[in-house]
């Protein structure tokens, strides 16, 4: 089997852009977590493609989303996250809007305006759903339900009831990764490279027994612990368990175009992965863990540390065969070890001598993912 994208689609500004135009402004964008925007006044935004758009909680408590633009002018009227009293002000004429979107201030409206008609310059709605106790947003108004898009998959993700798991705020991280969005979404769902460049950090999950397919565009992946780690598992999680004992396993599945969700025995995560140029891309780590004492995370921690010292975890390479202490594939972290082998599949595709070989059957969801890309550029042309 061989891939069906060009060197382009990862390196090129023409692809990038159309990718950013006819996916990324055309589906379902996580924003946050529902918590996020929680009471009146309290708004959040997030680049959607090419659409900045906000969500903010009105005096109704309802959650609304608007396009983040003026109507004036088109600047910014606020910034990533926050908190209003009773209305949103524009900082460069301001402009004045209620929380609910409606124009109700222009400062020296008559002698620099005349009369305007403030109720035909309200800001411009986009659409907000909850889904899994996360924030998505959607650039057009009438996009409808997000079960729409989610509804295939909602029962393929796993047992696990986040909206009732408080998140684990140290576990919150962003950071980025120097190569194309798809090469990061591919090393999530390549099921080949588990048992290879997660030799050592991953083998707590059976590799060889792993179910995945694709749901319309989104990928699904469930993967069954090894013996070894299933026997007594509740003395082994590093956190208390969330789901029930006798449906152990990890769902790790990535939706389209770019949310990966990775769920196990003692926790519920999200990765979020946004395209920020050609080369490279901006992934936002969140987490959700039991509702449960200090203590009790003390003490499965303690319990978990004993067969962790046996069972092991370490890097792909001993330490003493890196070439520095900072080597990510002597780290014994696999999220280093993922992001080393994406930044160098990036360096390499500017090589005049790079050749791409055949796929596994492990890689297969790489290639379904790869015609799902040109199937919703050429739906969109």
């Amino acid at each position: 089997m061989l891939h069906h994208l060009p060197v382009s689609a990862y390196t090129s500004r023409e692809w990038f852009e159309r990718e950013q135009r006819h996916i990324f402004s055309n589906t379902w964008r996580y924003a946050g977590f529902m918590e996020d925007v929680s009471e009146p006044g309290q708004y959040i935004s997030v680049q959607a493609g090419l659409s900045n758009i906000f969500i903010v909680m009105g005096r109704d408590r309802r959650l609304r989303a608007f396009h983040n633009i003026c109507r004036h002018r088109g600047t910014q009227l606020i910034r990533a996250v926050g908190k209003v009293q009773k209305a949103l002000t524009c900082p460069y004429h301001d402009w004045t809007y209620d929380l609910e979107g409606n124009l109700i201030s222009v400062p020296d409206e008559e002698r620099e305006f005349g009369r305007l008609d403030k109720s035909c310059l309200g800001l411009k709605p986009a659409s907000v759903d909850i889904w899994k106790s996360m924030l998505f947003v959607h650039p057009d108004p009438d996009a409808g339900s997000i079960m729409d898009w989610f509804g295939e998959v909602d029962s393929l993700i796993g047992p696990h009831e986040p909206e009732t798991l408080p998140e684990y705020e140290e576990a919150r991280n962003t950071y980025e990764i120097a190569a194309n969005w798809k090469i990061v979404v591919e090393n999530y769902i390549d099921v080949y490279h588990l048992s290879h460049l997660h030799s050592s950090t991953l083998h707590m999950y059976d590799h060889a027994k792993a179910e995945y397919g694709f749901v319309g565009p989104h990928f699904t992946f469930w993967e069954p612990p090894v013996p070894d780690y299933a026997e007594d598992q509740d003395s082994k999680l590093p956190a208390p368990r969330v789901i029930p004992a006798d449906q152990n396993g990890t769902w790790v599945p990535m939706l389209f175009p770019g949310i990966g969700l990775a769920a196990s025995e003692d926790g519920w995560n999200v990765f979020i992965v946004e395209p920020v140029a050609p080369d490279l891309t901006r992934v936002t780590n969140r987490s959700r863990v039991a509702n449960a004492s200090a203590w009790a995370f003390s003490k499965q921690a303690a319990r978990s540390a004993h067969f962790w010292s046996k069972f092991g975890l370490g890097g792909k390479y001993e330490a003493d065969d890196a070439t520095s202490e900072d080597d990510p594939m002597a780290s014994g972290d696999f999220t280093s070890e993922d992001i080393y082998a994406c930044e160098q599949q990036q360096k390499s595709l500017s090589s005049p001598h790079y050749e791409v070989g055949p796929a596994a059957v492990g890689e297969s969801p790489v290639l379904t993912h790869q015609d799902v890309v040109l199937k919703w550029l050429d739906r969109q042309q």
